[in-house]
């Protein structure tokens, strides 16, 4: 390797490792503010687990109906971090599972791109339970000494199983134990976050 080749790779090190987290920082709290956003308040806590390790346990939940409409779920998604530099601070790579309910109905049929599933909202409510698994990464801009600005995103696989009702709120099931497979985005997140 030539000189110019070696000094570019040590730059490039430098500059992918340049924010620090503070020394002896263990745990997290942190809020997505593209959750809270879709009234689908956010909160999540991570652990340090090593230097470059850490446990992010993630959850919201919607319990509203909103002018007659229903988007109402809950859902818990733990993902493994590692960190490429030190925990809490720049580049991140993640493993999440999730799993959780939904209730949805009674809305616009544009919201049927959700995970593919949702067809004829307008006119139908599905009720069930989905899980699954992805792959993320991410990146986490050191604000101050306590506080981060965190950007991430997931791709994976989404398992959900659902009973197909006529309408929003009334009606006999139309269909029983709708099974859908979703390949694509998982998470998607921007977080305010505080370090103890």
């Amino acid at each position: 390797m030539t000189r110019p080749a070696i000094l570019v790779t040590i730059l490039a090190a430098a500059a992918l490792c340049a924010p620090k987290a503070s020394a002896g920082d263990d745990v997290a709290l942190k809020t997505n503010l593209i959750y809270d956003a879709t009234l689908s308040p956010d909160l999540a806590i991570e652990f340090g687990l090593a230097p470059k390790w850490s446990l992010d346990i993630d959850a919201h939940v919607n319990a509203w109906t909103v002018s007659g409409h229903r988007w109402r779920h809950w859902m818990v998604m733990p993902e493994a971090r590692y960190w490429l530099c030190s925990r809490f601070a720049g580049h991140f790579f993640g493993l999440h599972v999730f799993g959780g309910q939904f209730n949805v109905g009674n809305m616009k049929d544009s919201w049927s791109w959700v995970m593919g599933q949702f067809k004829d909202l307008s006119t139908h409510r599905y009720q069930g339970w989905m899980g699954g698994a992805g792959l993320a990464y991410g990146y986490s801009w050191v604000l101050g000494k306590h506080w981060n600005l965190e950007a991430e995103l997931g791709v994976g696989w989404a398992y959900t199983k659902s009973d197909v009702y006529p309408c929003a709120d009334c009606g006999d099931i139309q269909q029983k134990g709708k099974v859908h497979n979703y390949f694509g985005l998982t998470k998607t997140a921007l977080s305010i976050v505080y370090i103890f």
